[in-house]
């Protein structure tokens, strides 16, 4: 994907396979319409952002940052700076924030979340618009912990799935997986 119409037939795509949030998509759609700023930060109103659900090789398990700045248990991810190729950012934010070797991504969108991320620093609140994406680690699941994150934990989906004090995209998410991956 490297331009917005690539972005909106994922998003049509991802629409048709999760109904519940294709109101959301169009949302999406909506933003990617506006071009390039709405890959930028300095769309202070709210930008394209990319995670990773970055999965095990066993299939069970999802690595999450105790994220440095917002103080809590996140999938990993980040701005997408320019790039509108979305799903390479969340490959590239995988890598860089836990330092795992032999990534790779499915094309295909996860899950979208539109969240609020409130003022910090001089930086205004602004809504951030996530992509989030299917990384599957390599044979290798030994973490380095980035600048980024308190700590990295691989956690077991199936326990994610139903742990009320999990955020609730993260619960979504590991529910969606669950019903694509029965073990």
């Amino acid at each position: 994907m490297s331009d917005p119409k690539s972005l909106h037939v994922l998003l049509g795509t991802f629409a048709d396979r999760e109904c519940v949030q294709a109101p959301l998509a169009q949302v999406f759609a909506q933003l990617a319409g506006e071009g390039d700023a709405s890959y930028r930060r300095e769309r202070a109103a709210g930008h394209f952002t990319a995670s990773a659900w970055l999965v095990s090789a066993d299939r069970r398990r999802v690595l999450l940052t105790h994220h440095r700045k917002l103080d809590r248990w996140l999938q990993l991810g980040g701005h997408a700076d320019g790039d509108m190729d979305l799903a390479q950012v969340a490959l590239r934010e995988a890598e860089e924030e836990s330092g795992l070797p032999g990534l790779s991504v499915e094309p295909a969108i996860f899950d979208l979340d539109r969240h609020w991320i409130p003022d910090h620093g001089d930086i205004p609140g602004h809504w951030h618009y996530d992509v989030r994406f299917v990384v599957h680690s390599g044979v290798d699941d030994r973490f380095t912990v980035s600048d980024e994150s308190h700590a990295l934990a691989w956690r077991d989906i199936r326990e994610l799935a139903s742990d009320p004090a999990a955020d609730a995209s993260l619960r979504r998410m590991a529910g969606r997986w669950l019903a694509r991956n029965p073990q």
